[in-house]
């Protein structure tokens, strides 16, 4: 028996109705053509994850800016059903991480989870990601439509100051 294997690949304008196809089967909220447009230009941020040379997952991340912090946004990281746990989103995940380390510039990195998928919310804490907040009414159209921010913080924030702190 061979060994299963996982690759991740580019995100181009040849595959891209594949991410499209897949994000409507994963999951519930669909994306605008803006999303797709900035994903193609994501460079590493997004990645197609291939499991036996199939498309059974994706990750799209974005650089986030605001609150005077620079933080990696998970967009949406999933897998279809039947190839969840077999590491696909491990190596996914692992992905994010070793982007944002070799960046070396990230405070934190952070996404949006559904209060009742509990799946992902541990999956997460795996990885060190801890509930931040909740925030009430951040789905339209789906229940429940509040959300957990979950994030992973990689350097402590300093006191409001804009010197860097050296290590």
């Amino acid at each position: 028996m061979t060994r299963s294997k996982i690759e991740l690949g580019d995100v181009t304008p040849h595959n891209i109705k594949q991410l499209k196809l897949l994000n409507q089967v994963v999951f519930p909220v669909s994306y605008n053509e803006k999303f797709y447009k900035d994903v193609l230009e994501a460079g590493e941020l997004a990645k197609l994850a291939y499991y036996n040379d199939i498309v059974v997952g994706a990750v799209c991340c974005r650089v986030d800016t605001s609150e005077n912090s620079r933080r990696l946004y998970i967009m949406t990281l999933g897998c279809l059903y039947p190839y969840r746990r077999l590491g696909i989103g491990t190596v996914m995940v692992q992905h994010v991480l070793n982007y944002v380390n070799k960046d070396g510039n990230f405070d934190s990195i952070f996404l949006h989870v559904q209060i009742s998928n509990e799946g992902a919310i541990d999956f997460y804490k795996k990885f060190g990601f801890e509930i931040v907040e909740t925030k009430e009414h951040y789905y339209k159209r789906i229940e429940p439509a509040d959300a957990h921010v979950l994030q992973k913080t990689l350097r402590p924030r300093t006191n409001q100051t804009n010197h860097q702190t050296v290590n």
